[in-house]
């Protein structure tokens, strides 16, 4: 049987048990160079981030995309071998992607399809079914790669809704590891949910699963909600890991009905970002930026180019901050970094021309001789940049319309090694159930009341701000990427 292959590569154990995880992208970029070598670079992503160091730690397989198009599977498997794994504590396997399935499955179902209707965008969407046709051909071909790579008896971990059908699959191919699912974006309520034409589908693939795990009791309430709209007779009971939910015989495909549910925020490797923040490169750079904006309050905004951010939202805060609170002129800068992303995608094209016409106007509207309100960036930055603004940053807006988690939030936390920074952060973002406590929560719509908070973060206590910023860091160190890993598993019944 495939699920045997002999040839896959030792390590990742899991109690005696390989990690296969799975995921849309690889943590590793392929690109051909012009005289046709080729490149390598680290693939961007809160998934990549928290997940890589739990993976170097403890090795095993990761299945995924290379991030380029029309290449043959053997091809990215010897580039790979050769740039990566031959020096890596995991192994890399190449899932090959034609140029119409990053069309149609990627930037079409994944990011026209679910992805808007899960973020409660449901207008946005584009239900193609040409796009839905492309989804389940993109799931088989993953399932295909697993079967391949993966042993009797590895634990198949998958990631997040591009890949949703991956379990079902691997069940059609006969391969009967045990597999889980964890959905890092939110899950919508049943009466959006119930919008996409495919839902009942959707739902049945993931009864393939042997435990999912999401982000937040939110989530977990409303897939049980989906659950009880289509079936009729749906049970669960509260167990250590989760909520145990067995569904009566209502016409499935197949006979497994019972799986697991837990919610499992996840976080990030606390002691790697203090350590990056403390870096000499880091260092260097806080003390340059420091000169640089003197004894100005500095704002950070650090986010990827997408509709669920909140980007003109919360320009228009700050707009509003400086209207209604004088003094914060030439006193108060945000320094806002968006990342690109999808810039393919006609919504976030018209996503990123509003947001700079939007910094246009409020810079047109408010510069003085010496002060320009918003410093504005369409770039990425090495790791090292960003601790040193985190750090030099004196508060951090976090305001998306809504978001599974946000690692940006917690990322702040932990490069603030003097605790001296506030965390301003929109109560509809996976964090909030964690840090909004210590953090000033806002509803990103209200833009009154979030102007009103950006002036309390400025005016607020240093005393103030270290014990809220304390309270946080010790949250998140005490609840790092490596902790998460481990509970999932421990709920996924990884070692049965």
């Amino acid at each position: 049987m495939a699920s045997q292959d002999s040839k896959s590569k030792e390590g990742g154990q899991v109690d005696g048990r390989r990690l296969v995880m799975v995921s849309n992208r690889l943590p590793m970029s392929l690109e051909r160079t012009e005289d046709n070598d080729w490149q390598t670079h680290p693939a961007a992503g809160g998934l990549v981030s928290a997940l890589d160091p739990v993976m170097r730690r403890r090795g095993g397989v990761w299945v995924g995309w290379p991030g380029i198009a029309d290449e043959a599977t053997d091809t990215l498997r010897d580039v790979l071998d050769a740039r990566y794994n031959a020096d890596s504590a995991y192994r890399l396997e190449p899932v090959a992607l034609t140029r119409d399935d990053i069309a149609d499955f990627y930037e079409g179902f994944s990011n026209e399809v679910i992805w808007p209707l899960f973020h409660n965008r449901f207008t946005a969407c584009r239900f193609e079914p040409d796009y839905w046709q492309a989804y389940q051909r993109v799931n088989r071909e993953f399932a295909h790669r697993i079967s391949e790579v993966a042993r009797a008896g590895d634990f198949v971990w998958v990631h997040d809704y591009h890949l949703v059908n991956v379990a079902d699959e691997l069940r059609a191919l006969g391969v009967y590891n045990r597999a889980s699912f964890f959905q890092h974006i939110p899950f919508p309520t049943a009466d959006i949910f119930c919008n996409l034409p495919w839902w009942r589908e959707i739902v049945y693939a993931l009864l393939s699963y042997d435990f999912i795990g999401v982000q937040t009791v939110t989530d977990r309430i409303n897939f049980l909600d989906v659950l009880t709209t289509l079936f009729d007779h749906v049970e669960t009971q509260a167990g250590e890991y989760g909520i145990d939910i067995n569904i009566g015989d209502d016409g499935l495909t197949r006979d497994k009905q019972q799986l697991r549910i837990g919610t499992l925020p996840i976080s990030i490797d606390y002691d790697h970002i203090e350590r990056m923040a403390a870096s000499e490169d880091s260092l260097t750079k806080v003390q340059r930026f420091r000169e640089n904006w003197r004894d100005r309050t500095v704002v950070i905004g650090v986010d990827r180019l997408d509709y669920t951010k909140g980007l003109p939202e919360k320009f228009e805060a700050f707009r509003e901050a400086l209207r209604r609170y004088p003094e914060l002129r030439t006193r108060v800068t945000l320094q806002q970094h968006v990342v690109p992303s999808r810039q393919r995608v006609p919504q976030y094209v018209e996503q990123k021309e509003e947001i700079e016409r939007l910094v246009g106007e409020i810079n047109g509207e408010f510069t003085e001789p010496g002060w320009v309100p918003i410093h504005y960036s369409f770039h990425s930055m090495d790791p090292a940049e960003l601790m040193a603004h985190y750090q030099v940053a004196d508060i951090a807006l976090v305001t998306p319309l809504k978001d599974g988690m946000n690692l940006v939030a917690k990322e702040f936390c932990a490069a603030q090694r003097d605790s001296d920074g506030v965390l301003i952060l929109s109560e509809f973002a996976g964090a909030a159930a964690e840090l909004g406590d210590h953090a000033l929560l806002v509803n990103p719509h209200d833009v009154v009341s979030t102007a009103e908070r950006i002036h309390e973060a400025c005016y607020m206590a240093r005393e103030e701000r270290c014990r809220r910023m304390d309270a946080m860091r010790e949250i998140i160190r005490s609840h790092n990427a490596f902790d998460w890993v481990e509970e999932f598993l421990r709920a996924a019944g990884a070692n049965q």
